[in-house]
């Protein structure tokens, strides 16, 4: 049975884990880049992450006010993710690196459309008083 390249799930011998050396040195990319931005990323995605809740929370309280947390935390959060798309270990493991770094991003991009669709809803809210 043959393993898969840690970086683009190519097949390869048992004794190997890069299929090449560009999948090795993308992948030190990756983690080097991981392990100068992890305090930024936790800490703006522990912010982000909290932010899309209170903002829907205060909704109900104050429309404006609630829907603006709400929606900037989504496009902060979906920036970050797409520019610094760092994927759990378990989806790395599962997907490797590439695959897992690509659905990321794209994850970014859906929490933007749930911002702009935010936005949409205060519009289409205010529209209809």
């Amino acid at each position: 049975m043959l393993k898969k390249c840690d970086y683009c799930a190519k097949e390869i011998t048992y004794f190997e884990q890069y299929c090449c050396d560009e999948c090795h040195a993308k992948t030190n990319k990756f983690y080097e880049m991981s392990e100068k931005f992890e305090k930024l990323f936790s800490i703006v995605n522990m912010i982000c992450v909290f932010g899309i809740p209170v903002g829907v929370f205060l909704f109900p309280f104050a429309k404006v006010p609630g829907t603006i947390i709400a929606s900037i935390s989504c496009f902060i959060l979906g920036i970050l993710l797409i520019l610094l798309p760092f994927p759990t270990e378990s989806m790395i493991s599962k997907f490797k690196l590439k695959k897992a770094v690509k659905i990321t991003r794209i994850i970014g991009i859906c929490v933007i459309v749930l911002g702009l669709l935010i936005c949409g809803f205060l519009f289409f809210f205010f529209m209809n008083e």
